[in-house]
Formats: structure tokens, sequence, C-alpha cells
């Protein structure tokens, strides 16, 4: 029994429990990177992004252009990559 236990837990998680938690300490990393970029501060996330959403606004219209080359850009990866992963994920 303690054999379906583990396996349970593994499926749960999507892999062991220690990979998964390297995964994620790795992609909370890279995700507070990319916020920190973008200026939001972990120890006041609300003024933060009250200030992101202002500075968006005041831009106006160069924001709708700033945004939809940066999603341009990471959609050339992500799109294609997500795709693959689905494709191959497709028998399961």
């Amino acid at each position: 029994m303690p054999q379906r236990s583990t396996m349970d837990l593994n499926r749960l998680l999507g892999g062991s429990p220690g990979a998964v938690l390297v995964r994620l300490v790795l992609l909370s990393v890279l995700v507070g990177v990319i916020l920190s970029a973008i200026g939001l501060d972990p120890l006041n996330i609300w003024h933060s992004i009250e200030r992101l959403i202002r500075s968006v606004w005041d831009m106006g219209f160069d924001a709708v252009l700033w945004l939809w080359r940066y999603f341009l850009l990471g959609a050339v990866l992500v799109i294609p990559i997500w795709l693959i992963v689905r494709l191959t994920k497709g028998g399961r």
C-alpha cells in the first residue's frame, strides 16, 4: 500500500516532491525577477500594482503598443513550446 500512496502523491504533484519543489523554487525566482523588472514590490504589492496600472494608464496607447510588442516577442517562444508539449503529451 505505501507504493500506491507514493504513486498517488507523485501523480498529484506532477512528479517527485523534491523535483517539484526545485521547479517551483526556480520558477518563483524567475517570476520574481520579471515582476521586479516591471516595478512590483513584494512588501507592498497593492501599492505596486496600483502604481503599475496608473503608469500604464498614463502612457495611454503607447502602453498598448509596448504590451503588444512584448506579447509578440514572448509568444514567438511560448506558443510553439506549449504546442510541442501538448502534442507530445497527447497520448497520455
